[in-house]
């Protein structure tokens, strides 16, 4: 009796991690956070321009976090307008030279995470 209860518990406990991991892959797609020190660089951003790509960048990530449950043509258009309204942002703060640097990434990102 024993070893059916444990044998229960084991194969619960391995069930339950596999649907955690793959719920949690499914967000990681979404999860646009990004290393601001990094990007800071690669954008040569001031002081100024720091502060308001990292809240714009925060913000960008939440509406993307909160497209993962969607589907479909839902999910295309929710994308489409969650990275415009993030582009038409940060054409406000970046000059040309970065935001032409700052859409090259993100379209790099978003094409890597089949997105």
């Amino acid at each position: 009796m024993k070893k059916i209860v444990l044998t229960m518990v084991a194969t619960m406990a391995l069930t339950f991690t596999f649907a955690e991991t793959k719920s949690n892959s499914m967000d990681s797609r979404f999860d646009m956070s990004c290393n601001m020190h990094r990007l800071s660089i690669a954008l040569d951003l001031d002081e100024e321009q720091v502060e308001a790509v990292e809240a714009i960048q925060n913000n960008f990530s939440d509406e993307m976090q909160s497209l993962a449950t969607l589907r479909g043509p839902w999910l295309r258009h929710g994308i489409h307008q969650a990275v415009r309204n993030d582009a038409q942002q940060m054409k406000r703060v970046l000059n040309d030279k970065q935001f032409s640097t700052y859409m090259r990434l993100l379209t790099l990102t978003l094409r890597n995470r089949n997105l």
